[in-house]
């Protein structure tokens, strides 16, 4: 069973680290840092830039991935803070996910370590292009709602719960892809493919794209191809997937924080009216056959085939709103009781207000109301793809 979910194309070793103002604080007068320079864009080349990226983030509420020099700096940052060591990547998190509910899966890897084969769970099975060992964590910073940070001229505090992540990985801007992905592909229901964000020479991004293409004709027709976005470390990057997969993807998806990338603009996302404009602005960029969006209030599919993905949706949104509250050790009695919670108010009004505005092209389905005094919101949206697949898997 394990080669019909076959999930790529990466997986990463995560630093994890406990969020310690105090320690941000710190940073800020030994950097001199001030309230004017904060910017979530700028280069990573040092610790200093990472501070000021991070409190950019925090000062938001945004989550984001970026590219740091070097692996040195990840392990200066995180040597600051009480850390522990996890396994990340969407592919590795949704197979971890959906293990929790007894599915089995493939993930293929770029890279490999002790730390991989002590953490990655019996039931999923791996292929990996990598011929030695290497390790080149990512830095993963979550804050609360509510995590304040005070120095010098800055004075801020998050209005909501996200996360951060920081990394420099050679084998995943390679990405590498194993020579017998294709062989695998053969008896797939499901094909999950991300991590091609990472990539950051244009030339090898096109190499990698003819590689899984010819990969991907292995495939059942019958097979579903889900993409999941994510932050491109070269933004103008994603063009080039966008173009290449498209016309092979059932189902191509995306958190609120991508999608307002793509749009170059905030959106309110309980405003039906401008959602609704955003959707449509978002569907001329990306002519998927189904879009997915995922965010804290809702979550939706959007064309022809929307409203066939009802029941994947609902475990998505599960799946993520289970490790929100659990963290990384949920069980399935954990989703179950979950699964029972009354979904949010505003989500709720939202979703049928939208439904009803845009007619039959859109299925959308309300986040639950959480409260949790220590969420975890590392791995969401990985989470989310994981509930989804189980969902197509048992249908």
């Amino acid at each position: 069973m394990r080669e019909k979910l076959v999930l790529g194309l990466g997986g990463t070793v995560d630093y994890e680290i406990a969020w310690d103002s105090r320690v941000i604080e710190h940073l800020i007068r030994e950097y001199s840092i001030r309230a004017s320079e904060l910017d979530a864009s700028i280069p990573v080349m040092s610790e200093r830039d990472l501070v000021v990226t991070l409190l950019a983030f925090l000062e938001g509420g945004a989550g984001g991935e970026r590219f740091v020099a070097s692996s040195d700096i990840v392990e200066t940052f995180a040597a600051r803070f009480d850390r522990r060591i996890t396994l990340g990547g969407t592919c590795v998190r949704a197979a971890m996910a959906m293990q929790a509910l007894g599915i089995e899966s493939t993930v293929h890897l770029v890279s490999i370590d002790d730390h991989v084969r002590r953490l990655l769970p019996a039931g999923c099975a791996y292929l990996c292009s990598a011929d030695h060992d290497t390790t080149d964590p990512h830095l993963i910073v979550q804050f609360n709602a509510g995590a304040r940070v005070q120095a010098g001229d800055i004075d801020l505090r998050a209005p909501h719960p996200n996360r951060v992540i920081y990394a420099n990985d050679p084998p995943n801007e390679q990405l590498l892809l194993s020579n017998a992905l294709g062989e695998v592909l053969r008896d797939a229901e499901v094909f999950l493919i991300s991590g091609f964000n990472v990539i950051q020479d244009t030339d090898l991004l096109q190499e990698r794209l003819v590689d899984i293409l010819r990969h991907m004709q292995q495939l059942p027709v019958t097979a579903v191809v889900y993409y999941e976005d994510a932050g491109f470390h070269v933004p103008a990057m994603s063009r080039y997937v966008r173009d290449a997969l498209i016309g092979v993807i059932d189902v191509y998806s995306m958190n609120e924080d991508e999608m307002q990338a793509y749009l170059g603009r905030p959106v309110d996302l309980l405003a039906v009216d401008e959602v609704a404009e955003a959707l449509r602005e978002l569907q001329r960029l990306i002519p998927a056959a189904t879009l997915v969006v995922h965010t804290k209030y809702w979550s939706l599919a959007l064309g022809e085939f929307a409203a066939s993905y009802g029941a994947s949706l609902q475990g998505g949104i599960t799946m993520a709103s289970t490790r929100y509250c659990y963290g990384d050790d949920f069980t399935e009695r954990d989703y179950r009781e979950v699964d029972n919670r009354r979904p949010s108010v505003p989500g709720t009004r939202f979703a049928s207000d939208l439904e009803d505005r845009m007619g039959h092209t859109v299925r959308c389905l309300p986040a639950f109301a959480l409260t949790v005094a220590a969420p975890t919101t590392i791995g969401l949206g990985d989470s989310f793809v994981g509930g989804f697949i189980a969902a197509l898997a048992r249908r």
